[in-house]
């Protein structure tokens, strides 16, 4: 077979590719990019893209089939389109690298994937999931790149490296081509020493607060009674049924905290949509929570779902955020549902992220998939907040990943996160990213999650220039396509 070098390269690489955007194992994203690279540039441009979009398709399909509970004639499309979106930095570094060459040409193609993973963020419901850089989790030094750039440095990175690397395998390493290669070698290198010095030169917290997550039982209510709930779904006649059954789960949450507080927890959060309240009854139910906040002496930090039965949109997502005075400080409304169910039942709210003042600190508060979005965090940054609470409600098959990526809204940010997930994983999570404990809600052992969380913001970069990096990135490929077009005319 005439290619069948090429379409090996192509297989090893597609499926580098999609496990790099599934789970956290750093190596996989260098090396597939690099493999891809090498395929592409050897082959023909009209079948090695083709061939390339086929197989990329295919990994991402059978990498993140469970990351979606859709249908597979839903999920088929997406995952075409998905590597649609991923071929056009392969297309690009075709048509506009070669006329420019050198180390310049080496640009194209990070650039293009830059481009392409930041405005599938910006233009389309999957925020940033699939990115590559959420696979450096757990490459410490290289996650601190987030820090200056966003995750978008990471991607770029990632991407320049492959392709530095790719020009210098396809010429045997020759010293011909080391001026194209060496300029990347070397800002790679600097990217990691500078990212162990700030883990190692970061200062112990001055000042810290012991958290506490607490997290529902698994036998009070049945399978699929709160799904039921949120969408409104009670007949009048069995509401106060209904009712008596949710103020059992109220009170479970109340005596927990109570719990928690007295084994010496200063904040204790709950998951998103844990707790349930008819609208209703809201009022009285939060005049209780604020006297258990005062009895404890404890920051309260709710998740919480009020229920407008009879309604075309019953859902409000909240965060409410109580002091140990009793006094509701904050209060957030889910801003944006995730595309399908939520969206389908949910009254989005338009404040933007929660940031207050508390006698602690500076305290900002966001909603699951809002932190799957940097530029709906970065106010946190913007705005000094020295916590991050986040509560969460995933399903077991994304635990791990979408823990992950609310990790790099930490570095991000200069943020501690305090992160209460049902049906997930709970976290406290540190400024540079370290995280300091950890609950899976799918153990058998206590779900309730503690922790002593700095508080104490690390000013970044990124907080104060947000996604410029990206968007230079878009701009320059904008650039170079047009120039293209003037010089080959």
């Amino acid at each position: 077979m005439a290619y069948a070098g090429q379409l090996f390269s192509l297989l090893i690489g597609a499926g580098l590719y999609g496990l790099a955007t599934r789970a956290a194992v750093p190596p996989a994203a260098w090396i597939g990019l690099t493999a891809l690279l090498h395929a592409s540039r050897a082959m023909p441009i009209g079948p090695g893209l083709a061939w390339l979009w086929l197989l990329l398709a295919v990994s991402l399909g059978i990498a993140r089939r469970d990351t979606m509970p859709v249908p597979f004639a839903v999920w088929l499309p997406i995952m075409a389109a998905e590597a649609s979106v991923v071929a056009v930095p392969f297309l690009l570094d075709r048509l506009l690298a070669p006329p420019v060459g050198g180390a310049v040409g080496t640009l194209v193609f990070p650039v293009a994937m830059v481009a392409a993973e930041f405005l599938r963020s910006r233009l389309t419901p999957a925020a940033t999931w699939g990115s590559i850089a959420y696979s450096q989790y757990g490459f410490p030094p290289i996650m601190q790149v987030a820090a200056f750039a966003g995750i978008w440095g990471i991607t770029f990175l990632i991407s320049w490296s492959a392709s530095a690397f790719e020009l210098a395998w396809r010429f045997g390493f020759d010293a011909s081509v080391r001026g194209a290669w060496l300029p990347c070698a070397i800002t790679v290198g600097a990217a990691l020493v500078a990212g162990g010095v700030r883990l190692a030169i970061a200062p112990a917290a001055h000042v810290s607060i012991p958290i506490a997550t607490v997290n529902r039982p698994v036998d009070l209510l049945v399978p699929g009674e709160m799904t039921r709930v949120s969408e409104g779904r009670v007949a009048a006649s069995g509401r106060d049924v209904e009712r008596a059954r949710l103020e059992k789960l109220q009170d479970w949450f109340l005596g927990e905290t109570r719990r928690a507080a007295r084994a010496g927890a200063r904040m204790v959060v709950w998951p998103e949509q844990n707790l349930l309240v008819f609208a209703e009854d809201e009022p009285a139910f939060l005049a209780r929570a604020r006297k258990v906040a005062a009895d404890e002496r404890v920051y309260l930090a709710i998740g919480m779902g009020t229920i407008h039965v009879g309604e075309p949109l019953p859902f409000e997502n909240k965060l409410v955020l109580i002091d140990p005075s009793g006094a509701t400080v904050g209060s957030h409304l889910k801003n944006r549902p995730v595309a399908g169910w939520e969206e389908s039942i949910m009254r989005p709210g338009r404040d933007g992220i929660l940031v207050v003042a508390t006698a602690l600190g500076r305290m900002a508060g966001a909603i699951c998939f809002e932190a799957d979005f940097p530029e709906f965090i970065r106010p946190a940054g913007m705005q000094a907040a020295d916590v991050l609470i986040v509560p969460a409600n995933d399903w077991q098959s994304i635990k791990h990943l979408h823990l992950q990526m609310h990790v790099f809204r930490a570095i991000e940010n200069g943020v501690s996160i305090v992160r209460a997930a049902a049906s997930g994983i709970s976290a406290a999570v540190d400024s540079r990213g370290r995280v300091l404990n950890v609950s899976d809600y799918f153990t058998a052992a206590d779900r309730t999650m503690t922790a002593n969380l700095p508080v104490e913001r690390v000013p970044t970069v990124y907080a104060k220039i947000g996604d410029a990096f990206a968007w230079s990135c878009v701009a320059a490929l904008a650039a170079t396509f047009v120039l293209r077009i003037v010089f080959h005319r």
